[in-house]
């Protein structure tokens, strides 16, 4: 019976395939690294559209009024966001300043729930891609907050609103990454839009 001889690689050869996978390395890792990044730039306004959605929803569902915060994020010069409820009593007007709003910590007073009500619920914008790749601006200029009736509308008692939120890629993503903006309705309703297209374009921004 034959038996076949056994061969194994020649150093040269070894070292032709060991070039061979460092160059697809090479090559491989930074586009990998590309993709992750785009990616996360093109989910950062689904981050933001969760926000929006839940802050109606909580003012819905606990028949009280609602706000969504937009605040800076250090790491990524993103936003980080908050939903905080509020319920209106004999004396509790939910002004802005007022201390009877949910916190992260404890729920708000006048919660039928009492101490198990809902408490605030708060987003990182650790995750996104920092503001060198996706550049966010809020509308009108400074503004960072959006109020909620307990039927969902937004509030407009509650001085200057936020009508939306504009994240524009960095030139060297922008074949990648599409400027896309965030913009609510009074309906309450978020919805996603393009800022750089004419009026008469149905996937245009609203004036």
């Amino acid at each position: 019976m034959f038996q076949l001889a056994q061969r194994g690689f020649t150093l040269v050869e070894l070292m032709v395939t060991i070039t061979i996978f460092g160059f697809m390395l090479a090559l491989g890792i930074p586009n990998a690294s590309n993709w992750l990044l785009t990616n996360r730039a093109r989910g950062a306004s689904e981050f933001y559209l969760d926000g929006f959605a839940m802050a109606r929803r909580q003012a819905v569902s606990h028949n009280a009024i609602s706000r969504i915060s937009l605040t800076p994020n250090t790491n990524t010069g993103q936003m980080d966001w908050q939903v905080d409820i509020c319920f209106i009593g004999a004396n509790t007007t939910c002004a802005p300043n007022d201390a009877t709003w949910s916190t992260t910590a404890a729920a708000a007073a006048n919660d039928p729930e009492g101490a198990t009500g809902f408490k605030s619920v708060y987003r990182s914008a650790d995750a996104l891609p920092d503001s060198e790749v996706l550049l966010p601006t809020t509308l009108p200029a400074g503004a960072s907050q959006v109020y909620y009736t307990a039927t969902g509308w937004v509030d407009t008692n509650f001085g200057q609103r936020l009508t939306q939120l504009r994240l524009d890629p960095a030139s060297k993503y922008a074949h990648n990454v599409p400027v896309v903006a965030l913009v609510v309705t009074l309906a309450g309703m978020a919805s996603k839009c393009d800022p750089t297209l004419a009026a008469t374009d149905n996937r245009a921004c609203p004036p």
